[in-house]
């Protein structure tokens, strides 16, 4: 087993966790929100933006970690509003192996670390 922790291009943990770790041929990535690696601040403007840049950081996580998003087994999707889910998706849709989309839940939770509006883990193929 290994902590994947020194992440270019993702934003330091909020907690203490490791932003991944990699056990045999599987990579156990942590949620990641909508932090700008550069400034460690919330990036603005909506639900959209908050998307993109939580797979920005899942792409770095996963490259750290040895993988791609093309090899994602399992996502989670936390919403701070199931409304979201559709705006969500469509970003998540070209983020992911579109000929083997991965297994996937979304969950609509009452608070999120920050005040965010969307979290995403991972798991996925080393």
């Amino acid at each position: 087993m290994e902590a994947i922790k020194e992440i270019p291009g993702a934003p330091k943990p909020v907690g203490a966790y490791s932003p991944a770790i990699k056990s045999g041929n599987l990579v156990f990535c942590s949620g990641q929100i909508a932090l700008d690696p550069e400034t460690n601040k919330l990036v603005e403007g909506g639900v959209e933006q908050e998307a993109r840049q939580v797979l920005k950081n899942l792409s770095s996580v996963l490259k750290a970690a040895g993988t791609s998003s093309d090899k994602i087994l399992m996502t989670t999707i936390f919403l701070a509003k199931i409304e979201d889910a559709k705006a969500v998706n469509a970003i998540y849709s070209d983020f992911v192996n579109a000929e083997m989309p991965p297994a996937r839940q979304t969950i609509a939770v009452k608070d999120l670390p920050l005040g965010v509006q969307v979290e995403i883990s991972v798991i996925a193929e080393a």
